[in-house]
């Protein structure tokens, strides 16, 4: 599409041809490597200290913030990208929304004080509400749809203002209810009218993000073998394990791109399941760094954990990613023996853990699987 100064934001097609994701959705996407790397490296650390339930609990609930800030434009996106100047300002709105949410990750990590990641959903929420009233606007066949949204936002964001104001022993209350609200807003409007997503569109972008993660996972482990070299560390089971934690970086690419999304635009439920379930799939890669980097650190004796916890930190997100790829992607297209070859590897990856060199043992597991699915799908 060109680029015109203001056109009316009416809905896309679903069915055109040729939908790839824009320098612009791109942008957004690029916007988000800083708070996923944040996130990442204070998951590392906490492990490393062995504050696993701290660094768990505040990785899952910092990483919610970040992937639903993503989700809610992409889906959007797909539907009413009219690419005109005022979507253009609006966008880049969100982005520096975005930003400010990445400064907030560590203070919402250390102390689960979420009020700069607030302000800056306070930022990305009103550009977001603003495309959807433009939507509504010109939109009359979606109207009530878009109007839906543009009311569940606003309300929704109005409570995590609210929030903060809540005592601390009211914080994961308040948090579970507004993320059910969260989660309840795409489904209670698009009731009242489907809005035009392009299922090969969202397909590429979350590909798009998965490969963002993976990039952060590569990162993280990179970063932590280079402080070991640095510090005179260099050995051959430092590079081993390097080697180790390559192959399952690259397997995870694999064994995600070579299973895409099947069947996601059949019902609301089934790509409401598969967008949400994403969650899983894109917090299980990024930790998979962390887990890596908790690895190099318990090598170097710089850990405070047991040799099977810090295994675990890498098993436990591998066999998640696992199991979730496998229930999304794999099991509703694959009947043989591909439908049961992945909680099994799961079942592998996290008894890991227990041998003398969990990541290699992980490495291997992943590495056979992408075999056995290979082999398989060629017959």
């Amino acid at each position: 599409m060109t680029r015109a100064w203001y056109r009316p934001m009416t809905a896309r097609r679903s069915d055109e041809e040729h939908r790839v994701a824009t320098p612009l959705e791109l942008l957004f996407d690029l916007s988000f490597v800083v708070a996923v790397a944040s996130a990442a490296a204070n998951l590392h650390h906490a492990l490393a200290e062995d504050h696993v339930g701290h660094g768990v609990a505040g990785y899952l609930t910092v990483f919610f913030a970040i992937w639903w800030a993503w989700l809610n434009f992409t889906w959007f996106a797909s539907a009413y990208d009219t690419d005109d100047v005022p979507y253009r300002l609006t966008t880049l709105v969100q982005v520096a929304g975005v930003l400010v949410v990445a400064a907030g990750v560590p203070r919402a990590f250390d102390r689960a004080d979420f009020t700069v990641i607030t302000a800056g959903y306070v930022i990305m929420r009103l550009a977001m509400v603003v495309q959807w009233l433009r939507a509504a606007r010109s939109d009359p066949e979606h109207r009530s749809c878009a109007r839906r949204y543009a009311l569940g936002i606003t309300v929704v964001q109005v409570g995590w203002v609210a929030r903060l104001w809540l005592p601390d022993s009211a914080f994961w209350v308040g948090f579970l209810v507004l993320v059910v609200a969260e989660l309840a807003v795409p489904a209670w409007a698009e009731r009242v009218g489907r809005t035009t997503w392009h299922p090969h569109h969202i397909a590429e972008r979350y590909g798009l993000f998965t490969l963002i993660v993976l990039g952060e996972s590569i990162l993280a482990a990179t970063n932590a073998i280079s402080s070991a070299l640095d510090a005179g560390h260099a050995s051959g089971a430092l590079l081993s394990l390097a080697g180790a934690g390559l192959v399952i970086v690259f397997s995870l690419w694999w064994l995600y791109f070579d299973h895409p999304a099947h069947g996601i635009e059949t019902s609301m439920r089934v790509s409401l399941t598969w967008g949400y379930g994403h969650y899983l799939v894109f917090a299980s890669v990024a930790a998979v760094g962390a887990g890596l980097a908790v690895a190099v650190d318990h090598d170097l004796h710089a850990a405070h954990l047991s040799a099977s916890a810090a295994g675990m930190a890498t098993a436990l997100p591998v066999a998640v990613f696992l199991l979730v790829v496998w229930y999304l992607q794999v099991r509703p297209a694959h009947r043989g023996p591909v439908g049961w070859v992945f909680p099994v590897a799961a079942a592998l990856a996290l008894a890991a853990p227990f041998t003398p060199v969990p990541v290699h043992a992980v490495a291997v597991v992943l590495a056979a699987l992408v075999a056995v699915t290979t082999v398989v799908g060629r017959r």
